[in-house]
């Protein structure tokens, strides 16, 4: 924080992950005029309209941002980050049969890998929620069920991928172990190795340049296949006269560290992860290089938004869903029926013995949500990528996604948000992909099937889904304002 200007208001670290912003911190910043977006690629940078206190606030959200990123590397540690950030900030867990109020704030953790913040409003759950929804899971490699593999004198590590990927990219970057092995008798063990700075790292080495010309005949998607993406674990004999081979190594290693046998491996969710801490970009420090940006920068605005929330006009959920790169599948992703059993929930809550099935649908009819999902910003280095009429640009605020081909919100719903965003000076734009190119939306697509009105969001992002992703901080700030200024607005 020493080589930043001073914001002109506190900003104070929660306890949790001596990282989060207090309630009341970020002021609203000055945006692009109100009454229209960016027609024909007219509008400016939010940093040209942003006063010097609004460049100082992008600047501090962003420090307690990336520290979030440096914990949150899957999503059994975001849940863990959230939930004592939310519990640091006065939410209690939530309890089914427990009535929501107005100005209650709660949690519910589903299976540790996904959950929900709750925050009363003043309208009757029964007359409709506000959903805020993102997922916390991000592309990356996972251990197979037997993971460990010899060759040439070493002992790596099999794996599958969550997620898009190139594979390339993957290769030659120091890679952190972390997650959780569960056993028969019901013990949990927490893997993490890599993200200390004593640690050691995994790699995944690639061929050099003198020894790689048949490979660089290869196209792209084949220079490096799935599944040769195998980092080293260990390397050499081990033991006395070198009589253990380095795979017999890493499972005395795993047994004399964690207790775990080679077959309690079969029941672990262990994944490789970029190990690179978060950083500043450019010599303005204006933009953040970090892994995990899709999409857990959407759950920190989201997040942040929650914690500030008052007065809502209506109950508001904001969702944190796991496997969305997969599909949404899962007991945690947003394909399972978590949301609406705990929407369900929080009506009959309310209306006790008067609760009817109908009730439950009219209230997913009158509710409103919002689907947040990252998306690649305009590369300076490849603008053909994009039409660019319509195309997203870095710091210049959030983006309404408009797919077309059926995948939009209606015409009045995106009226509605159009003056929510106005009426709170948020800095915003509209993306649409070139037409054939990319696809539709994702969480939103859960949500729309339960007959709720949704709208996708993004902020731009470059070099998404590789292992380190490029936002700009005033973005980051603009989806917190965006969200906050969403669940406030008034039907």
């Amino acid at each position: 924080m020493s080589s930043l200007p001073h914001a002109t208001r506190t900003v104070k670290t929660a306890l949790a992950l001596s990282l989060l912003l207090g309630s009341h911190l970020i002021p609203t910043t000055t945006a692009q005029a109100t009454d229209k977006p960016c027609p024909q690629g007219t509008c400016e940078s939010a940093w040209k309209a942003a006063s010097k206190d609004d460049k100082e606030q992008a600047n501090a959200f962003g420090e307690p941002y990336k520290a979030f990123l440096s914990r949150a590397r899957t999503e059994l540690l975001t849940v863990a980050a959230v939930r004592e950030a939310a519990i640091r900030q006065g939410f209690r867990e939530w309890t089914p049969g427990t009535r929501v109020e107005a100005g209650d704030k709660y949690f519910h953790v589903n299976r540790d890998r996904a959950m929900a913040l709750i925050i009363g409003g003043r309208a009757p759950i029964a007359d409709g929620v506000r959903i805020v929804a993102s997922h916390i899971d991000s592309p990356r490699l996972e251990l197979k069920g037997r993971p460990v593999d010899e060759g040439q004198g070493f002992a790596l590590f099999q794996t599958n991928y969550h997620g898009g990927i190139k594979t390339y990219q993957w290769t030659n970057i120091p890679l952190a172990l972390v997650g959780r092995v569960d056993t028969k008798d019901g013990k949990t063990v927490e893997i993490s190795v890599g993200l200390g700075a004593d640690d050691p790292i995994l790699m995944i080495p690639d061929l050099s340049p003198h020894t790689a010309r048949d490979q660089m005949k290869k196209s792209a998607r084949d220079v490096v296949a799935h599944e040769e993406l195998d980092p080293i674990v260990a390397h050499g004999p081990h033991g006395e006269d070198g009589k253990f081979s380095a795979g017999t190594w890493v499972f005395q290693h795993l047994k004399e560290t964690y207790g775990i046998e080679a077959a309690d491996l079969v029941s672990a969710e262990l994944s490789l992860v970029p190990a690179m801490k978060p950083r500043d970009m450019g010599l303005d420090r204006r933009l953040i290089a970090a892994y995990g940006q899709d999409d857990r920068l959407a759950a920190y605005a989201s997040m942040m938004a929650a914690f500030d929330a008052s007065r809502l006009p209506h109950t508001t959920i904001i969702q944190f869903a796991d496997n969305e790169e997969s599909g949404n599948v899962n007991v945690s992703g947003a394909s399972s029926t978590y949301l609406p059993d705990l929407v369900s929930e929080l009506v009959y809550a309310e209306l006790g013995e008067g609760y009817r099935q109908p009730l439950f649908t009219r209230t997913l009819r009158a509710s409103k949500a919002l689907s947040i999902d990252v998306n690649p910003g305009v590369n300076p280095m490849s603008p053909g990528a994009w039409e660019l009429t319509n195309a997203p640009r870095l710091g210049y605020g959030v983006n309404i996604k408009l797919y077309g081909r059926g995948f939009d919100a209606n015409s009045e719903f995106i009226a509605w948000t159009r003056n929510a965003l106005d009426e709170a000076d948020v800095a915003w734009q509209t993306t649409t992909y070139k037409v054939g190119r990319a696809g539709g939306g994702t969480l939103g697509k859960e949500l729309a099937k339960l007959n709720i009105d949704t709208i996708d969001f993004g902020v731009p992002l470059l070099s998404i889904h590789t292992p380190v992703a490029v936002a700009d901080k005033m973005d980051v700030l603009a989806l917190k304002k965006a969200i906050a200024a969403f669940i406030a607005h008034k039907d």
